[in-house]
């Protein structure tokens, strides 16, 4: 028997574990249950059934989350604000993929950057903080934070050039939205999971969290 919860409110490390959960997946459940190979995450709106589901309800569950987060400062409970109004954009302003008229024009793809610009910016806010605990684990989350950063940050731009320059990419890698948005989100979702602190190989036993137990440090 699970003993009863000492805190009544939600955890910022539960925060970030679901939704590292629900980022890493979004993409292949999408496309898993999509009727057609889609040719971005945000078509699977227009796929109706499972596909559609997952895409809004997960979406609004990111919102959610993000609009729970405060983070440790003023700039990061702005932000993360911002970012869950953002993820909400995404969901409701169904892109202009293959074909399909925008509800309101440039609205989703402003939102989707807007959301992914200050993921980018939580991956350097979490990358100082690890770089300043010193020991190897924490060393090597600043790695990962990094690395997730910059990916996001490159897939932003790659997909932002596609656009700009008239499907330059796209007409060489059809499915080019689509990869790039998945490694954004995959990579969103790692850096938030392991903010976490519920990886036994990236934390200390010290710093560990789960959410299944009263003991957790702070």
């Amino acid at each position: 028997m699970l003993a009863a919860p000492e805190r009544q409110e939600i955890d910022h490390r539960t925060i970030k574990l679901i939704v590292g959960v629900i980022a890493i997946s979004l993409a292949s459940l999408t496309s898993f249950f999509a009727r057609s190979a889609i040719t971005s995450i945000s078509a699977s709106y227009y796929e109706g059934g499972w596909s559609q589901t997952i895409f809004i309800g997960f979406l609004f569950a990111i919102a959610a989350l993000m609009l729970a987060y405060n983070g440790q400062s003023r700039r990061e409970m702005v932000l993360s604000k911002v970012a869950s109004a953002a993820a909400l954009g995404v969901a409701l302003f169904p892109c202009k993929c293959d074909n399909h008229a925008e509800l309101l024009p440039y609205a989703h793809g402003a939102a989707a950057a807007t959301m992914f610009l200050i993921l980018t910016y939580f991956c350097y806010v979490f990358f100082r903080r690890a770089r300043g605990k010193g020991h190897a684990r924490a060393q090597a989350r600043a790695t990962i934070y990094a690395v997730c950063g910059i990916a996001i940050l490159l897939s932003v731009v790659a997909l932002a050039f596609d656009d700009f320059s008239g499907g330059t990419l796209s007409a060489r890698i059809p499915r080019l939205t689509f990869v790039g948005e998945s490694i954004g989100l995959v990579a969103f979702g790692i850096s938030w999971l392991t903010a976490s602190r519920v990886l036994p190989g990236l934390t200390r036993p010290d710093e560990r969290f789960s959410p299944l137990r009263q003991d957790n440090p702070a």
